[in-house]
């Protein structure tokens, strides 16, 4: 037998032996379904299982490298130390993947859907979300959810148009992962077919609210989306407490009895309390007590923190930014002389297939893509006036 076709060998009866450990509720790597055509060079042999393929093209598209600088709650203050969407994924996935090992799941999985969950979210968080799903609404093309457009990303817009081979499995879970609907109890749909899918996806971006009611495919998906709750609302909590937005007094005596006063405590409280109330059960759940004070602590963080008159303030100046960026790029797209903008170098570089999108998705794309510092610069540099040097 030849060395390649033993390693092959091997390979397989690792993979299978893994499947067989992995808990009857998990999802087993011999499930993985690819939604594109796999196009490898001829004797060319993959050492990764299936969802770790998924792991690195993750990790090394340009969306993931976006990451660094854009920012999560708190987009004002200046601190290093205070949450950045990068920071954040990992925390994601480092929570998702501790309770993944708890309830005996596929980690692979887990690791690919969190650490791509967020690659479609716009700059500024869902201050940009809010303000590109507006644009969408007025043109009466749409809607816009950053999980949907993160599926858009990976699978249509790296690599100049041609995009990402990634499983079924991982991309539903990023379609679905959203961390603001809380529930005591998460339930996968088993059921969903690859159609389903693909209509999900098609929904997001035409049907109000449809990112609030889907729910993923795999229990693996459910994990990540309680993570993205875990990981932000204590770390959101100390960021706010550290820039003086409240203090920890503020937090409700409830809470801090069930969940502690800490983003460790709430995180230890929170897996350990997740673990026990979903091992060997085909879904996952809080106990009453404990998934109680998270929606007490959750509703504290939006009134005190994210509605805080601070940030209502600021958050409705990159709302009307981000908004006349819409305005100029659409207006340059949709006039082929004057080119005037950064959007037409970006469009002429991508697939001939991609460049027959609308034109709102297109500057949509664009505008999203961009970091917060980018979209800073490029403001000042379209809106405000070149301050010249004294002429002598």
């Amino acid at each position: 037998m030849k060395k390649e076709e033993q390693i092959i060998k091997n390979a397989l009866k690792l993979t299978k032996e893994t499947d067989d450990h992995l808990s009857s509720y998990a999802t087993k790597n011999s499930d993985c379904i690819k939604v594109k055509e796999s196009i490898s060079k001829p004797g060319e042999f993959d050492i990764r299982w299936p969802f770790e393929e998924d792991i690195d093209r993750v990790l090394y598209c340009k969306s993931y490298q976006r990451y660094v600088d854009k920012t999560q709650a708190l987009s004002f203050f200046r601190s290093a130390h205070i949450s950045k969407r990068s920071i954040h994924v990992q925390w994601v996935s480092r929570i998702a993947r501790q309770i993944g090992r708890g309830l005996n799941l596929n980690l692979d999985l887990i690791e690919a859907i969190a650490l791509g969950h967020d690659l479609g979210h716009a700059p500024y968080g869902h201050v940009g979300e809010m303000a590109l799903n507006q644009k969408l609404k007025d043109s009466g093309f749409g809607y816009f959810c950053h999980n949907a457009n993160s599926v858009r990303n990976i699978l249509f817009i790296e690599r100049n148009g041609i995009g990402y081979n990634v499983s079924l499995q991982v991309l539903d879970g990023i379609l679905c992962h959203n961390g603001e609907m809380l529930s005591q109890k998460y339930v996968p749909d088993k059921e969903k077919t690859i159609a389903q899918f693909w209509q999900e996806y098609e929904d997001c971006w035409k049907k109000e609210g449809t990112s609030l009611r889907i729910r993923p495919m795999t229990l693996e998906g459910c994990v990540v989306r309680v993570s993205d709750v875990i990981s932000y609302i204590g770390k959101d909590i100390e960021d706010a407490v550290k820039v003086g937005l409240i203090t920890i007094d503020d937090l409700p005596e409830h809470v801090v009895k069930v969940l502690g006063v800490d983003n460790k405590s709430m995180i230890n409280r929170l897996i350990g309390d997740l673990v026990i109330h979903s091992y060997n059960k085909p879904y996952l759940s809080f106990s009453s007590e404990v998934f109680q004070a998270l929606k007490e602590l959750l509703n504290f963080l939006s009134l005190r923190v994210h509605h805080h008159p601070v940030l209502v303030k600021e958050n409705s100046k990159l709302v009307r930014m981000i908004k006349e960026l819409y305005d100029v790029y659409y207006d340059d797209l949709m006039t082929p002389k004057s080119k005037t903008t950064g959007i037409w170098r970006y469009k002429e570089k991508m697939t001939p297939a991609y460049q027959k999108n609308a034109p709102e998705l297109i500057v949509c794309d664009y505008l999203s893509a961009m970091t917060d510092s980018y979209v800073l610069s490029e403001y000042e540099r379209i809106f405000l006036p070149i301050v010249h040097d004294e002429m002598i």
